[in-house]
C-alpha cells in the first residue's frame, strides 16, 4: 500500500494544484504569515534557483526561505525528487503544442524544443532536474505526448519516434545545463573565454593537432542557438532516412 506522501503524489496527477490552496498553517505563526501550500513551495524553490542556481535548492533551504521547518515541505511533496517533478512540470506547462502537421513536423518539433530550452534557461542549471527524474508530472508527459505525436505525424516508426524523442531531450538538457555552467565559470572568473582566445591557443598547439589548427576557424564558429538549430535539424535528417 502506498505511503501518505506518495498518495498525496498521485492526488497531485487528479486535481490541479489550486486545489492546494486552502491549506493553513498551525501553530503561533498561524494568520500571519504566507501558508505553506504546493505553489509557494514551488515558487520560491524557482526564486532561490533563479538567484543563486539550481546547486542551492535543497528542502531545508526552501523551508528557511519560508520561515519554517523542513517537516512542513514534506506534509506538500515528497522529497527533493518530487519538488524536482514539480519544478519541471511547471515549467512544461508553459509550452505550447501545435496539432500535429506531417508537412511541417520537422518544424513543430525545433519550435516544442526550443520553448523548452527557453523555460530552462531561465533558471540556471533547472535542466539537472529533468535529468534526474523520471517524469510523472502530467504537464512533463503532455509535453513529451506531443512531441511523439508530432514525430509519429512524420512517418517515423514508433520506436524510432519513441528514441528519438528521448534522444531530444537528453540534448537539450544538456544543452542548458552546459549553457549555465558557462554562465557562472564567466561569473566567477570576470569573463567567458571568448572566440579569439580560443583561436590564438589553437595556433600555439604543437603539430600533433594539424586538424585542430587548421580549422580552428570552423571549430569556433557559429552562437549557441546556431549549433543548438544545427544538432536539432541533424536528429530530424537522421529520422527522416530511417
Amino acid at each position: 500500500m502506498a505511503s501518505p506522501p506518495q498518495r498525496r503524489r498521485a492526488a497531485r496527477h487528479q486535481q490541479a494544484l489550486a486545489d492546494d490552496t486552502n491549506a493553513t498553517r498551525r501553530g503561533p505563526s498561524a494568520g500571519r504569515k504566507k501558508p505553506i501550500t504546493v505553489d509557494a513551495i514551488i515558487e520560491t524553490a524557482f526564486g532561490i534557483v533563479e538567484r543563486e542556481g539550481y546547486d542551492a535548492l535543497t528542502m531545508r533551504r526552501v523551508a528557511g526561505a519560508l520561515e519554517t521547518g523542513p517537516a512542513s515541505l514534506y506534509a506538500h511533496v515528497v522529497n527533493k525528487k518530487d519538488l524536482d517533478d514539480l519544478l519541471i512540470g511547471r515549467l512544461c506547462a508553459e509550452i505550447e503544442l501545435p496539432e500535429p502537421d506531417p508537412r511541417t513536423w520537422r518544424e513543430q518539433v525545433i519550435g516544442v524544443c526550443t520553448q523548452i530550452r527557453d523555460q530552462y534557461l531561465r533558471y540556471p542549471g533547472i535542466s539537472l532536474a529533468a535529468l534526474a527524474v523520471v517524469p510523472t508530472n502530467l504537464e512533463t508527459l503532455r509535453v513529451s505526448e506531443g512531441l511523439l505525436g508530432i514525430v509519429l505525424a512524420g512517418g517515423v516508426d514508433p520506436r524510432t519516434a519513441a528514441w528519438a524523442i528521448d534522444a531530444l531531450f537528453l540534448y537539450v538538457n544538456a544543452f542548458c545545463l552546459e549553457t549555465s555552467l558557462a554562465d557562472r565559470h564567466a561569473d566567477h572568473d570576470g569573463r567567458a573565454v571568448g572566440r579569439d582566445d580560443l583561436l590564438r591557443r589553437f595556433a600555439a598547439l604543437p603539430g600533433a593537432f594539424p586538424h585542430t589548427r587548421r580549422h580552428a576557424a570552423e571549430l569556433t564558429s557559429g552562437t549557441a542557438q546556431d549549433r543548438f538549430a544545427f544538432t536539432l535539424n541533424l536528429i530530424m535528417d537522421g529520422l527522416a532516412i530511417t
